[in-house]
């Protein structure tokens, strides 16, 4: 249970630049902004709050739609291990991360 937590709450941190970006816009725009990514507002909500983890798709729309104001590497700890050509993201992104 504990160890549940302790994911989940990493889940929620690595998804603040999503939050972040998503704030300011509507529920139209957000709405909108979900179904340029192939998703929908319900299911991008649910991986903002980590109760679903991005697929590796849905993170280079996410990062393709959002002009890379949200990167892969800000969506998925095993980003390595997904896309090992991406280079490491800067020191600044590093220690938001």
């Amino acid at each position: 249970m504990m160890l549940e937590m302790f994911i989940k709450r990493c889940n929620m941190a690595r998804m603040d630049k999503l939050k972040d970006f998503l704030k300011p816009l509507s529920l139209p725009q957000r709405e909108a902004f979900a179904a340029s990514c192939g998703t929908t507002w319900p299911f991008l909500r649910n991986v903002m709050y980590g109760q679903r983890t991005a697929g590796e798709k849905l993170c280079v729309a996410i990062e393709r739609e959002s002009g890379r104001a949200v990167t892969r590497q800000d969506m998925r700890e095993d980003w390595r291990e997904i896309w090992p050509e991406l280079p490491e993201p800067a020191p600044a992104q590093q220690e938001a991360a």
